[in-house]
C-alpha cells in the first residue's frame, strides 16, 4: 500500500484522522502503509473514494494509465 501513506501526507492528515473517518483502528490504517495487513476489497473502494485517487495508486504509489 506504497500509496496509502503517500495521498494521506501530501493531504496533511494524521493517521488518526483517517482512521477516524473511515471507521478503523488508527492500528489498522498504520498495518495497511506498512504492508503487514491488506484491506478487503470494500475498504479498498472506501479509501479511494475518501482520497479521491485509484486503488492502483493507493497500492502501487502510481497512478495508471492505460496503454
Amino acid at each position: 500500500m506504497k500509496g496509502l501513506r503517500e495521498i494521506r501526507k501530501k493531504k496533511k492528515l494524521s493517521q488518526l484522522k483517517v482512521a477516524m473517518d473511515l471507521n478503523i483502528s488508527r492500528e489498522a490504517l498504520s498495518y495497511y502503509e506498512n504492508g503487514k495487513r491488506n484491506p478487503d476489497i470494500k475498504m479498498l473502494i472506501t479509501m479511494s473514494r475518501y482520497f479521491n485517487v485509484s486503488i492502483h495508486y493507493l497500492i502501487t504509489g502510481e497512478e495508471f494509465f492505460p496503454r
